[in-house]
């Protein structure tokens, strides 16, 4: 019966000892498994945040040009604002010349373009009460033979100037259009002027 004991207790003992044989490689399984997980979300945690490092930079980046392209076109309406203002400013001066420069302002351009000679002057109502029937005669002499213009009776709307008109087709002398023709050529000017 010994043996039965000794051969009982080397069994159980043979037993114990390759539980605890089982139980470390366990662990150490578990270890390896715990750490190559932990690796794994270590690495991918660093791709996350270098991803959400780049999104942050692209974002602002976007932002930034999103808001210097605002800043850009706000600043530009606002030099094109100012500068309609003084092309406004330009026409309401050319209003207020004296009676005697709206006259010779008249008088030369119309002796100086190629006209027929029998056209109709329209003018606004402030014209009218400067340009007379007998102004348009000394034009009409001047012009020689053929001077046959004549004053509308028509009054137009129109800030300023002057406008020949003859079979429907108009020369137009308006302090606006003038100003207006010269905008693009002095835009430019004006804005070097205005901002340097």
């Amino acid at each position: 019966m010994s043996n039965i004991n000794n051969l009982t207790s080397k069994i159980t003992k043979d037993a114990e000892d390759k539980k605890v044989i089982i139980l470390s490689e366990a662990e150490d399984k578990k270890k390896n498994i715990l750490a190559k997980k932990q690796e794994e979300a270590s690495s991918e945690e660093k791709i996350i945040i270098e991803k959400a490092e780049r999104e942050a930079v692209s974002r602002q980046e976007r932002i930034i040009s999103s808001a210097q392209l605002q800043a850009r076109n706000e600043k530009l309406t606002s030099k094109q604002v100012i500068i309609s203002e003084v092309f406004e400013t330009s026409v309401e001066e050319l209003c207020n010349i004296s009676n005697d420069d709206f006259k010779a302002f008249v008088k030369s351009t119309i002796l100086n373009i190629d006209i027929s000679g029998d056209e109709k002057l329209i003018l606004n109502a402030e014209g009218i009460k400067i340009v007379d029937e007998t102004f348009v005669c000394e034009i009409n002499k001047e012009l020689g033979s053929k001077g046959k213009l004549t004053l509308s009776k028509e009054i137009a709307n129109f800030k300023g100037g002057f406008i020949l008109e003859k079979d429907g087709i108009e020369i137009n002398n308006t302090f606006e259009a003038l100003v207006n023709s010269l905008r693009d050529e002095l835009s430019l000017e004006v804005a070097r002027v205005l901002f340097s």
